[in-house]
């Protein structure tokens, strides 16, 4: 399987739409960041995880040719405003794409996008949707991808986490459940929320990012949501050798 990092970056992105950059190096490459979204091929599974402001963009630059299902971490928009642009897929498809997420954001995206789902007034509908289980399997001919998931903090909300195979998805978070970390044992990869420096009320910062990898013990651990404060090379010179930050196109084999 091969798993890719669309979007880095924090809900504002980076650079902000005003052009700051903040204390990130606007010369490097790998500090342009795009709203936070992810990619899974298996096969001729192909699986979104979210769909960022920035998805269009992501999927061209990543030439990635079809999507099959996609799964929601949760309702922000920096998550999910961008899934109206999976209407080309229907069409290439014709056939409803199953989408997968806790009930408090199937509800939110179906009141927000209801055309989506429901079509009405010229439009048919796209999405079918699905309430997200804690195992449940994704499955195109004789393709087959076995997803797990448990929820974590986020705020005042619920964002739901994503295992495949050895590898943990996990892109907003302030707070992981204790009885969830044994499901964190025996990562090849962990990617952890790791909003900016100082503290936040719905992201884990750069400290208490540490802390979580050095708890799970991840053969490598991968920091993305990453604000305008945390420069790339900054991170990838002080970070211990098993922990990197994120960027938009890394490719990952799980």
């Amino acid at each position: 399987m091969k798993f890719i990092i669309l979007g880095s970056g924090s809900s504002v992105g980076v650079p902000w739409i005003t052009g700051n950059w903040g204390k990130c190096n606007k010369k490097n490459k790998f500090n342009q960041r795009s709203r936070c979204s992810a990619f899974l091929q298996k096969g001729k599974i192909s699986v979104l995880i979210d769909t960022s402001p920035d998805i269009k963009k992501q999927i061209l630059d990543n030439k990635i040719n079809n999507i099959d299902y996609v799964l929601f971490t949760h309702e922000h928009a920096d998550q999910t405003s961008g899934i109206f642009e999976l209407r080309p897929f229907f069409w290439k498809n014709k056939k409803q794409i199953s989408i997968y997420a806790n009930k408090e954001t199937l509800v939110n995206l179906k009141n927000k996008y209801d055309y989506c789902f429901y079509g009405g007034k010229g439009y048919l509908p796209i999405l079918k949707g699905n309430l997200v289980k804690k195992k449940f399997s994704l499955v195109k001919k004789k393709e087959k991808i076995i997803i797990k998931s448990f929820y974590v903090n986020h705020g005042e909300i619920k964002s739901t986490a994503y295992i495949i195979g050895k590898l943990a998805y996990i892109s907003d978070t302030n707070g992981i459940f204790e009885k969830d970390f044994f499901k964190l044992k025996n990562l090849k990869y962990l990617i952890i929320d790791c909003l900016k420096f100082n503290s936040h009320q719905s992201h884990f910062n750069l400290e208490q990012a540490i802390n979580i990898s050095r708890r799970v013990k991840a053969k490598k651990t991968i920091f993305t949501n990453l604000h305008s404060d945390l420069d790339y090379n900054f991170l990838k010179k002080s970070l211990p050798r098993n922990m990197v930050p994120a960027y938009d196109g890394m490719i990952l084999n799980i």
